[in-house]
């Protein structure tokens, strides 16, 4: 089984834009290390989020964090209304 992988993300809140999605793979000291350094980069802008996120893929973010992620909302809200649409 692979391990957990490490994405950081950085998301501009007053341009609803991904700045950077940097994979880190396993390395979670390189990926902490990153995360801190962004975070200082970014402490005094409120619109910015810098997020660790520990999975299995970026498929998978994705769909735990699409709201960081252009179109993911849509497409999850399409494909949800699509589901019901099936059942009825």
């Amino acid at each position: 089984m692979a391990g957990i992988k490490n994405f950081l993300l950085v998301f501009d809140h007053s341009k609803d834009e991904l700045l950077e999605e940097l994979d880190f793979g396993e390395e979670l000291e390189l990926a902490t290390e990153a995360y801190s350094r962004l975070e200082r980069q970014y402490a005094d802008d409120r619109a910015i989020d810098v997020v660790l996120v520990g999975s299995d893929s970026i498929e998978t973010v994705k769909v735990t964090h699409a709201n960081y992620f252009p179109g993911s909302s849509q497409r999850l809200m399409h494909d949800a209304l699509n589901l019901y649409a099936s059942s009825s």
